[in-house]
């Protein structure tokens, strides 16, 4: 093992305090040297927030001024928490205490639960959700799975802003949300949960907090023994802070200042769980002595989308607004963010895998590429297009659309009345393969109007109507289907998605990309309803949208793509808009309340666009139909025409084509898809030539794959032309 490598696998101990802060830009050395009183760090994204407070914890213990045991760095995840501890170990802090709010809570809870209360803790809940099922049911309320997901949320933000039952609806009201049920039923259904745990001596998460707020505001001992062990309080993302969560940590404070928070307004975005930023923006009110650094120096991302960023976040409005960071970027300039318009959906999706591929073709590897949507349900769309290019990804915080309950769910009722044909009673009045999909997936979920407000409710609701969709669609360009052909359809594609997860392309939605970052990031699906999503009713929920999509841009280090479809499907009609938060940054648009447009040139027609050059129809060559399907384009003939494909050479080459996926350890349509197999061995191909005219065959296929494909098609074994040569 080389030195090099050895440093950084195993980064040296640095040799003193001093050492500690070598490397440190003078902001962050402010940070890390300003260990008395109150201090907030406002740090914007890509600043170096965690390498800052982990640096001044390890200055603080190094220097003598901080005792290890005696500081409690507090976080909102694990992985945070466990990073964290990485890094103050490597920095020759080790000691410290890194937790989350509820894993410090639940540690001080057992410990002082035999003093304070006796006996043994009550049982923890690892998972509340079928005690508030059976909560409803004793209230004689019929909750679905994806209604009793949204109503266990709603229990736990009415638990975190520290809201009784009975003061439930009031709460609701005042803070405009929107409730995903009855507020008195919820109301019900919340009391008659917390009765239930008190009866079977059960406590769930949230009860951990507020417990410990209960125990340390009573014991004015235990509050002490704490005070006695914890000196020193740093808090990660105080943006996102409940009022339970506070509360927890001015009880932890008591009547000292010795704390350190680290925020970014512009960055909250879970204002649905209860996180508030007036935390972090009262603090200097709270603590008038307040040390307040502005980390500004981005190391992350590009000028060009830090630009693009700081202009976004100059059209906010509001409170968090006010206290917004201009950020500098410390990196070397990079391409400019591209501005792509598609005709509709599916041609974004086929636009965005060709760049995706091109970028790898460029050397950017797959796992450095990211393409972030606004909900899971704008998935599928990608997982195909990227899966057709041969592309392999991997979903980030969601199931994969075909896996998805409801969208299982939905592929069995579609089955069966399928099966069933004209003895189906749902489908009397159903004319044509969409209106009965409408009328099964109706038994499902599916509405003519999606449900109020967000959720899983709502989530659901949007998987089904993506395939509702995708039925309207498949029947434009096969007119005759039957619900049997869409059945089949359905499968094909769920197989061609159901690959072992591999390193690739990460699919993603805004919200869980928070905290990650990309050399490459595509932000799609910018429409009008979609961002800002058509629930965000009031000015501060249309505001956060603002900053979901700011913290999409600054997930971007180098190369970023915003794009939008004007409609929905192929042929429709392009009534879509951009996103407003676009307008005055994409070029030739107008700023809000301006008249001329900012920006030099103009927005990219990506391919599918309205305004692209149209190439001829392309014909079944054995009928002479012109095709739609890009199946049946792929194969040049129409599905029901008949095939001369050679059987065995088709074999050849599946096994051929799966020995290539093992050695690649990738899944087999990123090798070659079935179709593209089968356009093989119906045509033969005798040379490169020929090859290179089949649908699905690429010059970089082509380049890698095409000896072997060739010599499989003469009857040669693998390699064996080579030899010969």
């Amino acid at each position: 093992m080389t030195a090099a490598t050895h440093s950084s696998l195993f980064p040296q101990v640095p040799e003193s305090a001093d050492a500690v802060l070598d490397g440190l830009d003078p902001e962050q050395r402010e940070v890390a040297t300003a260990l008395h009183g109150p201090v907030c760090v406002l740090a914007g994204a890509g600043t170096g927030k965690t390498r800052a407070i982990t640096h001044r914890i390890a200055y603080g213990v190094r220097a003598g001024i901080l005792q290890p045991a005696s500081v409690l760095a507090v976080t909102f995840t694990n992985r945070a928490a466990g990073e964290m501890r990485g890094r103050l170990r490597q920095l020759g802090a080790g000691g410290v205490q890194a937790r989350t709010f509820h894993s410090a809570a639940l540690r001080q809870l057992q410990y002082f639960w035999p003093k304070a209360v006796g006996g043994d803790l009550p049982r923890l809940l690892e998972r509340k959700i079928q005690l508030v099922a059976e909560s409803a049911a004793r209230c004689r309320i019929r909750l679905d799975r994806n209604e009793l997901r949204d109503v266990t949320s709603e229990i736990e933000w009415a638990k975190v802003t520290q809201t009784v039952p009975a003061d439930y609806p009031a709460a609701v009201a005042k803070s405009l949300r929107d409730a995903p049920r009855d507020p008195a039923e919820l109301s019900q259904i919340y009391a008659m949960y917390e009765q239930l745990k008190r009866d079977r001596s059960a406590i769930d998460f949230e009860d951990v907090l507020l417990l410990t707020v209960g125990i340390l505001q009573d014991r004015h001992d235990i509050a002490d023994q704490i005070r006695r062990q914890y000196h020193h309080f740093v808090v990660d993302e105080y943006q996102d802070v409940s009022p339970l969560q506070q509360r927890l940590l001015d009880l932890w404070l008591g009547d000292r200042d010795s704390l350190c928070v680290v925020g970014d307004a512009s960055q909250t975005i879970y204002s649905f769980t209860g996180a508030t930023p007036d935390h972090l923006l009262n603090f200097r009110t709270r603590h008038p002595g307040a040390t307040v650094v502005k980390l500004v120096r981005d190391y992350r991302s590009t000028p060009q989308v830090v630009h693009l960023a700081n202009g976004l976040l100059g059209q906010a409005s509001g409170r968090a607004a006010e206290h917004r960071l201009e950020l500098i970027s410390q990196r070397d300039p990079g391409p400019e963010p591209a501005y792509t318009e598609y005709a509709d959906e599916p041609a974004e999706a086929e636009g965005t895998a060709r760049r995706i591929r091109d970028l790898i073709a460029a050397g950017v590897p797959a796992g450095e590429i990211a393409v972030l949507y606004r909900i899971n349900a704008q998935s599928e769309v990608y997982e195909q297009a990227l899966a057709d290019a041969g592309v392999p990804y991997q979903l980030r915080g969601a199931e994969r659309f075909f896996e998805r309950q409801e969208v299982r769910e939905a592929g069995i009722a579609l089955r069966g009345a399928a099966r069933a044909g004209g003895n189906d009673s749902l489908l009397d009045d159903a004319e044509d393969l969409p209106s009965q999909v409408r009328a099964v997936l109706s038994t499902k979920g599916w509405t003519t109007e999606p449900p109020a407000g967000s959720g899983a409710v709502r989530d659901r609701w949007e998987s089904l109507a993506a395939l509702v969709r995708l039925a309207e669609d498949f029947v434009r360009v096969k007119p005759g289907a039957t619900l049997g052909d869409l059945v089949a359809e359905l499968d094909e594609r769920a197989a061609a998605q159901h690959a072992p997860t591999v390193q690739g392309v990460t699919l993603a939605s805004l919200h869980s990309a928070k905290g990650l970052e990309w050399d490459a990031v595509f932000l799609v699906g910018l429409t009008e309803g979609m961002m800002p999503i058509t629930y965000a009713k009031t000015d501060e929920q249309v505001e956060e949208e603002r900053r979901l999509l700011y913290v999409g841009v600054t997930r971007a280090r180098l190369h970023l793509t915003l794009s939008w479809a004007l409609s929905r499907s192929p042929g429709g009609r392009a009534s879509r808009r951009p996103s407003r938060f676009l307008n005055g940054l994409r070029p030739g648009s107008a700023a809000p309340g301006s008249r001329g447009a900012l920006g030099a040139g103009g927005v990219e027609r990506g391919s599918g666009s309205s305004r692209r050059k149209r190439r001829g129809p392309v014909l079944c060559r054995v009928c002479g139909k012109t095709l739609t399907d890009a199946g049946e384009m792929k194969l040049m003939r129409c599905e029901d025409c008949p095939s001369d494909m050679d059987e065995a050479l088709y074999e050849r080459l599946r096994e051929w084509r799966s020995g290539q996926a093992k050695e690649l350890g990738q899944p087999a349509y990123c090798v070659f898809t079935d179709k593209t197999l089968m356009a093989i061995a119906e045509a033969v191909p005798a040379d490169e030539g020929e090859l290179a005219g089949i649908s699905g065959v690429g010059g970089r296929k082509l380049e890698r794959f095409g000896d072997d494909v060739l010599a499989i098609c003469a009857g040669q074994e693998v390699g064996e032309a080579d030899e010969e040569d």
